[in-house]
């Protein structure tokens, strides 16, 4: 009976937790196509550093804002890796979005899909775009972001990182 009971009362915490929606702590093991046509996963990313994830789509309205309040202050994101994965398969979308965003200039963001595997969706329980969860240099979770912060507030979340 101890036993049942046990079990029940882990069903139900473990229910709990889920229904919290708290993002993993850990970097999605995602595999992505790259613009360049390359396949990465986290193995790419550069050790103690910090890892913004970005999850979009090319054609989101919020998507193309979040990038347009960001161009002004790439200069203090340039020490945080940043990865952004769509679920949209055609490249091409995904190559314009890059390029009408000027990102070939910044070394450190990585565009690219996950294709309709949706792996990296499911992990953090994305219901809408953008999506931000931010790493610190250990590779831990430290903030996530259902919908875009202002950008002083992520430029300011992102420099704690450090």
């Amino acid at each position: 009976m101890k036993k049942l009971l046990f079990f029940i009362s882990l069903i139900i915490t473990t229910g709990c937790i889920r229904a919290q929606n708290t993002p993993p702590p850990v970097i999605a093991p995602y595999r992505i196509l790259t613009t360049d046509s390359v396949y990465v996963t986290p193995k790419n990313l550069k050790k103690h550093k910090p890892v913004m994830i970005i999850y979009f789509a090319p054609d989101c309205s919020h998507c193309q804002h979040l990038m347009m309040e960001m161009k002004p202050k790439m200069n203090e994101l340039k020490n945080v890796q940043v990865v952004m994965i769509t679920f949209v398969e055609q490249l091409q979308a995904i190559k314009v979005f890059y390029r009408d965003f000027d990102l070939a200039k910044y070394p450190n963001f990585i565009v690219g899909t996950e294709g309709y595997s949706y792996l990296v969706q499911k992990y953090y329980n994305i219901r809408s775009t953008p999506y931000i969860a931010l790493y610190n240099k250990n590779g831990k979770l430290v903030n996530s972001y259902e919908k875009p912060p202002k950008m002083d507030e992520l430029v300011a979340a992102v420099k704690k990182l450090y």
